[in-house]
């Protein structure tokens, strides 16, 4: 099974994500968005696969995100601002083959595996 962690070490949820991926014997693929940035391909097709929209992959404790939440803004500008600022989307987020999921609280990470 291919798994991909979307990781921000700086996260204890995102670490917490990795550890318990790796007591199950899995070693992921870790991708260090803010070092790599987003794709539009990448947020498009994440944002379809958990179910939740571009507005659920949206970091609400960041002031940009919730802003641009509260006023209600459509999923190009949120795209948009999370293309120039990747620290906006939420983490962690795991893919796998099952689907992928944002994993808050921890515990959801393990749908998909």
């Amino acid at each position: 099974m291919a798994v991909v962690l979307y990781h921000n070490p700086k996260c204890s949820t995102s670490r917490n994500a990795l550890a318990l991926l790796r007591e199950r014997g899995i070693e992921p693929t870790v991708v260090e968005y803010l070092k790599t940035g987003w794709d539009r391909a990448t947020l498009e097709r994440l944002a379809s696969r958990t179910g939740v929209g571009m507005a659920g992959l949206m970091r609400r404790k960041e002031t940009e995100a919730k802003a641009l939440l509260d006023a209600g803004a459509d999923d190009d500008a949120l795209l948009a601002a999370a293309l120039g600022q990747p620290i906006l989307i939420e983490r962690p987020i795991v893919e796998a083959d099952k689907g992928a999921v944002v994993g808050r609280p921890l515990e959801r990470v393990l749908e998909v595996l």
